[in-house]
């Protein structure tokens, strides 16, 4: 008879999910959580995706409490499409540095330098910016949006540069690009990818579009990632190395677990072989148990930005 019993960090993070399934129960909760996040994590969400599908999900919330299991920006996200439910937290220290790269009074100064032009922001940034911009958008959406722009008028992208170079060659337009970068994004190492792809030739390397411009020429897809996700099932490779966020790994084998996926490799620098961020990382099971135990951290936002920002969001929804 096997008698091995599994090790207590196994016990406990048992425990821990069976306490938030009850609470989320009790309280009529909705988990709504990034494929970034950890497995643990994504395990007992009940909506997982990329910003975009975490908007629409956040939207179309009935429960009385939302807890957001990503980053600030996100949590934001879902306050301004739900004024009226509680969003939670697990950790208000999980921000982001790209939401970082544009603070609002600096981006009050540069829209106002440039009055004449649409600001297409991307959704990875505070409510205040959201406040001051005329359409949001995500990676999944940043070219329909820009092409829904007409062509007469100057658009101005922010914060991410990388994503905005992007949109602009594959839309052709003449983008005015806040100088802002992800920095899992722009750690991911391109001369490492070289020596990947050299390892494994018949391997597909797909990437996020805010990876660095030498980073997706390199790229067999680039995209969103949902897109990332999609593209793993769909193609008929078997070997895939994967230029983004780590976390993302954990959805795509449970839905190809007969394929071979790799981590993109960071530079030489970095601690981690691969590229994690380490604000989505800020959130575990126990901060996941005691906001819902809590019913804290709250985002609390001001009315007149939620407002605002809720204009440009309904904007970027009614594209679809």
């Amino acid at each position: 008879m096997n008698t091995t019993l599994p090790p207590p960090e196994v016990d406990e993070a048992a425990r821990l999910t069976a306490e938030i399934l009850r609470l989320k129960r009790e309280k009529n909760a909705v988990i709504l959580a990034h494929y970034y996040q950890t497995p643990e994590i994504q395990s007992l969400a009940d909506h997982i995706g990329d910003s975009l599908a975490l908007a629409q999900a956040a939207e179309r919330a009935s429960a009385p409490i939302i807890l957001f299991c990503g980053v600030h920006f996100m949590a934001e996200t879902a306050k301004i499409l739900n004024p009226g439910r509680k969003v939670l937290v697990p950790d208000m220290a999980a921000g982001c540095s790209l939401a970082d790269s544009a603070p609002a009074d600096l981006f009050r100064a540069f829209r106002a330098a440039h009055p004449h032009h649409v600001a297409v922001t991307y959704i990875n940034c505070s409510a205040e910016v959201k406040a001051m911009s005329d359409i949001i958008c995500t990676s999944s959406n940043a070219v329909r949006v820009v092409q829904s722009i007409p062509a007469d008028r100057p658009v101005l992208f922010a914060p991410d540069k990388h994503l905005g170079a992007f949109v602009q060659r594959v839309t052709g337009r003449e983008l005015l690009l806040w100088d802002g970068v992800c920095e899992v994004h722009v750690e991911i190492s391109a001369d490492k990818l070289k020596l990947l792809l050299g390892k494994h030739p018949q391997a597909r390397l797909i990437a996020h579009p805010e990876c660095p411009e030498h980073v997706l020429e390199l790229a067999h897809h680039v995209g969103s990632t949902a897109s990332l996700l999609r593209f793993v099932q769909e193609d008929p490779a078997d070997t895939f190395i994967v230029a983004t966020e780590a976390g993302i790994l954990h959805n795509m084998r449970k839905a190809v677990p007969h394929k071979t996926l790799i981590a993109a490799p960071a530079h030489a620098e970095n601690t981690c072989a691969c590229s994690e961020c380490p604000y989505m990382k800020l959130n575990t099971l126990e901060k996941v148990l005691a906001a819902l135990r809590d019913e804290r951290p709250e985002i609390v936002l001001d009315e007149d930005v939620r407002v605002r920002a809720h204009r440009a969001l309904r904007r970027m929804l009614e594209l679809g």
